[in-house]
């Protein structure tokens, strides 16, 4: 009997899913949550500037690190377990960081929370697949995807009502202890409400790669590194780190292919992006368009807040119209793809691209004291499309992946969007402070090209999506669950 034959769905799934979407949101939500909080830190802890970067850079080149091995380490010891242990590992590593008296010691705790987050993050999309089937399965693909927007987005707005309510000198903690109740509480329903893993009886050498989760690791690496340290002039140093990582990346397909070939479990089977249907295609509309997405609230912070003189909370609203576009768009989204498919993705993208150009074009030309009205409308416009970006994408990438592959397939597309995200900052900051270092630090204009950018992206996203949805009209989500064998075809 097959697997779908014997499948009985869980009663319990949806509150499972309820609870790993919160220690999601939580981990997601910290790689913006804290740009916000950068001037905080600096006052209340006397960091450097270069300091304050990394506690940001770091979470995130952490978190993008691990995800694919966090993946597969869920697919072959069991996503519960993994999710309690990285869970475990995200709240005693947030009281770390909150607890920071000085520099080095709250970078140290960032970098280990982010490779706590990274962990616990693929731990999701594998869980759905396992707990879900079919439209179902669409819908809670639908909130996850939700779950990842909204989380970027609703950083800076949560960020600033937090500084706002303990303080400028020690708010910033609080950003990291606001993890500790919330997680506590995912920890208990998480042990009570996941299915466990039966135990296997394969030797742990056959079921990890760990030749491959170097060759991987060091690839992304290269790639990531230079990114973060963009802000400090990361690119000029650090250039050498791509073509390096190019290599590594050459060796780590070479490798893969000679696992599968010798019947061995790769860390990333490469059939997911050759045999899997909508996934490559997937993942590339997923990284372009959070080139241009995540960038536009580290730019948006800093013109309300250096360039206008806004508080931390004050910044954070005025954005708000776009975290609550996608809320309301995300929340139907993932019932809608049944019926539109990939035209569901492609008019998101139509969306983002009108409103965030519309912010590029009001910018300089309205009064600055009305600027956060005029751009208001704009952002909730973009907004909207950005609900109906993120989770109609991630459910038709994942859709298809063989179920025993889930959590990998998922850390390899939050990959790209760590990757996607970390470009995105460096293009969008560097264009951004080109603006503002010429004569007259014309905040408006710098603002203005950077959104010119971030459009740009989701041009080239849309791009993609268009041809995808033209040459699959009828693609449809499956009811079934892929299956793969070590050496065969995936199904």
């Amino acid at each position: 009997m097959s697997q779908d034959e014997s499948y009985e769905p869980d009663p319990r799934r949806w509150r499972a899913l309820a609870v790993t979407l919160t220690a999601g949101f939580m981990s997601l939500l910290d790689v913006s949550i804290v740009n916000v909080a950068l001037p905080s830190i600096q006052s209340g802890l006397g960091t450097s500037i270069a300091g304050a970067q990394w506690v940001v850079s770091g979470y995130a080149l952490a978190f993008g690190l691990v995800l694919v091995t966090g993946g597969r380490l869920g697919d072959a010891f069991g996503r519960r377990r993994m999710f309690l242990i990285a869970l475990s590992a995200f709240i005693l590593t947030s009281v770390l960081a909150g607890a920071s008296v000085n520099e080095t010691m709250l970078v140290s705790a960032r970098l280990l929370q982010g490779i706590a987050a990274g962990m616990l993050t693929p731990q999701n999309s594998g869980l759905i697949q396992e707990l879900f089937r079919g439209a179902e399965r669409g819908r809670a693909f639908g909130m996850f995807g939700a779950t990842v927007g909204i989380s970027t987005a609703m950083g800076p707005v949560l960020g600033g009502l937090i500084i706002a309510a303990f303080g400028a000198e020690n708010g910033w903690r609080w950003v990291f202890y606001v993890n500790v109740p919330i997680g506590l509480v995912a920890l208990v329903l998480a042990a009570r409400l996941l299915p466990k893993a039966p135990r296997s009886t394969t030797p742990l050498r056959s079921r990890l790669d760990f030749v491959g989760m170097l060759l991987l690791g060091l690839t992304v690496l290269g790639v990531l590194y230079p990114l973060a340290q963009s802000e400090q002039g990361g690119l000029g140093r650090l250039w050498w780190l791509f073509p390096l990582a190019a290599a590594f990346g050459y060796a780590f397909v070479r490798w893969e292919k000679r696992m599968l070939s010798r019947q061995c479990s790769p860390v990333l089977d490469p059939r997911l992006y050759t045999e899997t249907p909508g996934y490559a295609t997937g993942a590339s509309i997923g990284a372009i368009y959070f080139c241009g997405f995540a960038g536009i609230w580290l730019v948006l912070a800093m013109f309300f807040q250096q360039g206008l003189g806004f508080s931390p909370l004050e910044s954070g609203l005025l954005v708000s119209p776009f975290a609550l576009g996608s809320a309301v768009s995300a929340a139907v989204a993932g019932r809608l793809v049944p019926r539109f498919g990939r035209w569901l993705t492609v008019s998101g993208l139509c969306l983002v691209a009108v409103g965030l150009g519309a912010v590029a074009v009001l910018v300089p030309l309205v009064p600055q004291q009305t600027i956060g009205y005029a751009i208001a409308a704009p952002l909730l416009v973009a907004g909207l499309g950005g609900g109906l970006v993120i989770a109609p994408n991630t459910t038709l990438t994942l859709d298809r992946v063989p179920t025993r592959m889930a959590g990998v397939a998922g850390g390899a597309l939050q990959t790209g969007q760590r990757l996607g995200t970390a470009l995105g900052v460096a293009v969008l900051g560097t264009v951004f402070h080109a603006g503002i270092t010429g004569p007259g630090e014309n905040y408006p204009a710098a603002l203005a090209y950077a959104m010119a950018c971030s459009v740009a992206f989701t041009v080239a996203a849309l791009l993609l999506a268009v041809i995808d949805a033209r040459r699959h009209p009828h693609r449809r989500l499956s009811e079934k669950t892929p299956s793969v064998t070590a050496t065969g075809p995936l199904e």
